[in-house]
């Protein structure tokens, strides 16, 4: 490996280099901002599942089946203090109507409907009205927000200047538009937030301006070239989730500034051994490029693992992920070494390294936990050992949660909605089904007559109604609400025990389930096997890895388990946590896996970063001192390294969105226990309790 980065390290290492490697990433940038950004393709109605999920199929076949049922529906919420007059209640829709806003489909008109069909839009206190909308099909998911900020205003405006009523948009369609502006708008405070914590964190560890600075700009370059690529890979054809962007952004921060510190670290080394700031790059990136080029091809092996992912949203980060992570590297060893160069020993100010003045060498934090840990290996590797392995425990009391919307800011109008629908209707309102007959021949009454009858005695359904028939009579659909919350984890056992019971319910016909319930039970299907599966094939593959960095069976074992144990153990307190601290009693099916590939892919450079400067050590040096030299050497800029980058995932903590809070705690915390614990205590321990003396290599 050596032998391909050194002659790219020499090079940009060079005066000559050096222009030419920061001009050609400025024009990169600069020309790529002429093409599309990667926020033009995120889309709010991405579809998480596989095809050949139950669910998916079962959506595919009303499509063929019906074709005109494929509306997204909404759901208005006129909610007052008294009694609501239909009088107060007709204006509102009547211009919503003429305003003739591209993507609604026509509304019922109330005007021609019975009072007994009128009753049903009314909550039982008759204080709430509820009418349904559809949205077309395929507007695409920047609309659902433009038409509900519409229907929004309209409806509003009214209700104020009336004092007649509170007004809002919920259902799948209102859910959808407020999801795309969240995660808009939180977006810039996320990017804001990371800026501010990466600088103030970086000037108050090394009191430097520069050395503040300088990572920023290579990683405001990176972010640029990255997002510009993204941008294409949307244009391409990709359609990219919303969350994937937001965790990109945080991903590629913290990496940048982590392999900048490790750059930089290195270099003020050789400042002090060589007069010529040039020479002295050269030399730092022959000692620091093979780490940082593994590392970074450690975390992009990760992210490649997720192509074998069925769930679409792990799937949509490994393209993401993986052209993010293929321009951090050729950053990492290029233009990270040449900006440092550029400025030299400036860099440093006010703590200038001058050539031939090594600092004064005092016993610091690192210093006296290398003698602690090389001392007394066993007693302390074996408290904290046992400290990860009882956090760890903690998993046995992990639950999903499934209702995201009770996670949106409570002054979001499509959760406000959605709360008074759930109080005052049958909670199935909040996403209808929809169940379709299929046969190859004409549908038999008897048989309809005994599925009704199926539908009637099932205790979760509060109502069900035929909604289309094709004209040959071989297919029919019904609209069908429960009794209960469609998001809950009760709902969705009952569907799936609905689900598997008609599977036989006749030889004649074919039953299809459809709607966000049936989903959430794939979704939660799914993710179970594709966990199992990721964990296996990124641990496989980040060993085989370790294994040719360090050219030895045992200390990749050493590496990967000790990062495993941090993660379970991580895991577990972040659960205890997030209940104690910020009342989720329930996470999202997706928080583990993300934790787990960032925790692993991330955690694993710190642990390469100690074992590459052990191994140029044991070349010098026998086993303990060797090791305590490592410690001392690399503690410092592992721990600023560390504290920064759960500092910027922690940043995720500012968005208000649920999945990206509790992962953004859990692998913050996980990065604490890696830098602190793992890398300083644990791993060592293992290595002087399994390495021998008489061997001279690792």
């Amino acid at each position: 490996m050596n032998r391909v980065l050194q002659p790219i390290t020499n090079f940009v290492s060079t005066r000559k280099g050096m222009w030419i490697t920061i001009t050609i990433w400025v024009i990169l940038a600069v020309l790529l901002s002429a093409g599309p950004k990667a926020s033009d393709y995120r889309s709010a109605s991405f579809q998480s599942l596989p095809d050949d999920a139950q669910s998916i199929i079962a959506e595919n076949k009303v499509k063929e089946l019906f074709p005109d049922d494929q509306a997204t529906p909404g759901i208005l919420v006129f909610d007052a203090q008294n009694e609501l007059q239909v009088t107060k209640i007709q204006p509102v829709l009547e211009k919503i109507k003429e305003a003739n806003l591209t993507g609604v489909q026509e509304m019922i008109d109330l005007s021609v409907l019975p009072t007994q069909a009128l009753e049903g839009f009314f909550s039982e206190d008759r204080q709430t009205f509820i009418f349904p909308i559809e949205l077309e099909p395929g507007i695409g998911s920047d609309k659902y927000a433009e038409i509900n900020d519409e229907i929004l205003s309209m409806g509003q405006t009214f209700g104020e200047e009336q004092n007649a009523f509170d007004f809002y948009v919920t259902g799948p369609a209102g859910i959808a538009g407020d999801t795309l502006k969240l995660f808009e708008e939180a977006d810039f405070n996320l990017l804001i937030a990371t800026i501010g914590i990466i600088l103030l964190l970086l000037i108050v560890i090394y009191r430097s301006p520069l050395l503040a600075i300088i990572p920023l700009l290579a990683t405001a370059i990176v972010y640029q070239v990255t997002n510009q690529i993204i941008g294409l890979l949307g244009a391409g054809g990709l359609e990219i989730n919303n969350a994937t962007t937001s965790i990109m952004s945080i991903l590629l921060f913290a990496a940048v500034t982590d392999y900048s510190l490790f750059v930089f670290s290195r270099y003020r080394e050789e400042l002090y051994m060589h007069s010529n700031k040039h020479t002295a790059m050269s030399v730092a990136m022959k000692a620091t490029g093979k780490p940082v080029f593994f590392a970074g091809a450690t975390v992009l092996a990760a992210m490649f693992v997720l192509f074998m992912a069925e769930f679409r949203d792990y799937q949509n980060f490994a393209p993401v992920f993986s052209a993010a992570l293929i321009v951090i590297i050729l950053a990492s060893v290029t233009l990270v070494p040449a900006l440092f160069t550029l400025f030299g020993r400036k860099a440093f100010w006010p703590r200038v390294p001058h050539y031939g003045k090594q600092p004064k060498q005092e016993k610091g934090f690192w210093t006296r936990i290398a003698e602690i840990v090389t001392n007394r290996p066993l007693l302390l590797g074996g408290i904290v050992l046992a400290l990860l392995a009882l956090a760890s425990l903690n998993l046995f009391n992990l639950k999903y949660e499934f209702d995201t919307v009770k996670s949106f800011p409570e002054n979001l109008p499509s959760r406000a909605g959605y709360e008074i629908v759930e109080s005052k209707f049958d909670k199935g309102q909040l996403a209808l089904m929809t169940v379709v007959l299929e046969s190859n021949e004409t549908l038999d009454e008897e048989l309809r007559t005994s599925f009704e009858e199926f539908l009637d005695n099932e205790e979760s359904i509060a109502s069900f109604r035929p909604v289309n028939e094709l004209d040959d009579g071989t297919a029919t659909s019904y609209s069908v609400a429960l009794s209960l919350n469609p998001y809950s984890t009760e709902a969705m056992d009952s569907v799936e025990e609905m689900r598997t019971s008609t599977k036989e319910f006749d030889d004649s016909i074919t039953i299809h389930w459809s709607g966000i319930t049936q989903k959430l039970v794939d979704e939660q299907n799914v993710n179970n096997q594709d966990i199992i599966k990721v964990v296996f094939a990124e641990t496989l593959l980040i060993v085989v890895f370790l294994f040719f960095m360090t050219r030895s069976w045992k200390m990749p074992i050493y590496m990967m388990a000790t990062i495993l144990l941090s993660f379970t153990a991580a895991l577990g307190i972040g659960i205890f946590a997030v209940d104690l601290l910020f009342g989720y009693d329930a996470i999202s099916t997706r928080v583990p896996l993300y934790s787990f590939i960032f925790l692993v892919a991330l955690g694993i450079d710190y642990n390469i970063i100690l074992v590459s400067r052990f191994i140029e050590e044991r070349r010098k040096n026998v086993l303990k001192p060797a090791l305590k030299s490592s410690i001392t050497s690399t503690g410092g800029v592992i721990s600023s390294a560390g504290v920064i980058l759960a500092a910027t995932f922690a940043a995720l903590m500012t968005m208000p969105i649920a999945d990206l809070f509790v992962f953004g705690f859990i692998v913050a915390i996980g990065i604490l226990i890696d830098t602190f614990l793992v890398r300083g205590i644990l791993l060592p321990a293992l290595i002087l309790f399994f390495e021998k003396d008489k061997s001279t290599q690792v």
